[in-house]
């Protein structure tokens, strides 16, 4: 029992308190004594007062200059863009201007009537009548393509998203069905358009559409919609919706109105005069 007690009474060595104090005797711990020891901790004291007050006022003197440029890039960035607008509408009203002396170019080439039948069939002339507008859309579960990226493409067909080959055969079976004219999204078409994809982006024209996608078709309506639902074309369409979840509608219109394509190139066949000098020679 005695030993315990005396474990219980000196928790600590004796040693450990020997040392303790004779370092307290000679001035060894706490705060220093001396007047170079004291010295030394003030001045170190004071040097990182005045790094940290440095910073902060290099922090506050630059704080203005870093507005000032910023201020500058944005203002740079909107002169720009308003430059890049005008040329924008420079560049429209002169394909306005150029479509304009096309369409004129097409109507004094001939008959008044044949001329406006080439117009309509060229897409460079405006055209309203009865029709069909057809409404194709991505199925409701329809996600995007790779990485969450809606211009990507995760290499299948039954991701529930209209591809390109799906708006041509829906173009194509309009036309085949006696569609005069046809437009998707407000695009119109020409004998020259072009339906393609950037991923899974459709591009009619290389211009990107946005589901839904409007087709609006300018014929004889309930004549064009039978014969189009009818078609291959039309049970492509069917099947894609009841397979895949494809939304689509088609409904007959009375009164639709096309715009003229944006630009239309007008190309004229030349007689080969090598070959015919060839042939008389």
């Amino acid at each position: 029992m005695s030993l315990l007690t005396n474990v219980m009474d000196h928790s600590l060595d004796d040693g450990y308190a020997e040392a303790a104090a004779r370092k307290k005797a000679a001035g060894e711990g706490g705060l220093p004594k001396t007047l170079r020891a004291k010295l030394g901790l003030a001045a170190g004291l004071v040097l990182a007062a005045l790094v940290v007050t440095v910073g902060a006022a290099q922090a506050r003197v630059a704080a203005p200059v870093v507005a000032k440029e910023r201020e500058e890039l944005v203002d740079r960035i909107d002169r720009e863009t308003a430059a890049a607008d005008r040329l924008e509408e420079s560049v429209d009203k002169l394909r306005d201007d150029v479509s304009a002396r096309q369409r004129e170019a097409l109507k004094s080439t001939g008959d008044s009537e044949q001329a406006d039948l080439v117009g309509i069939l060229a897409g460079s002339v405006e055209v309203h009548g009865p029709g069909v507008k057809l409404v194709v859309n991505d199925a409701k579960e329809a996600g995007a393509g790779g990485d969450g990226d809606p211009r990507g493409t995760s290499g299948f067909s039954d991701t529930g998203r209209v591809k390109d080959r799906d708006m041509q055969r829906v173009v194509n079976g309009l036309w085949e069905s006696g569609a005069e004219a046809i437009a998707i999204n407000g695009q119109r078409l020409t004998a020259l358009s072009a339906i393609r994809a950037a991923g899974d982006a459709i591009l009619v024209d290389n211009k990107p559409l946005v589901p839904p996608y409007t087709v609006l078709a300018v014929g004889d309506g309930e004549r064009l919609r039978d014969r189009f639902q009818a078609s291959v074309n039309g049970l492509y369409l069917d099947a894609l919706r009841e397979e895949y979840g494809i939304r689509t509608g088609i409904f007959v219109e009375d009164d639709l109105r096309l715009p003229a394509a944006p630009s239309v190139i007008v190309r004229t066949a030349q007689p080969n005069t090598e070959k015919t000098e060839k042939g008389t020679s």
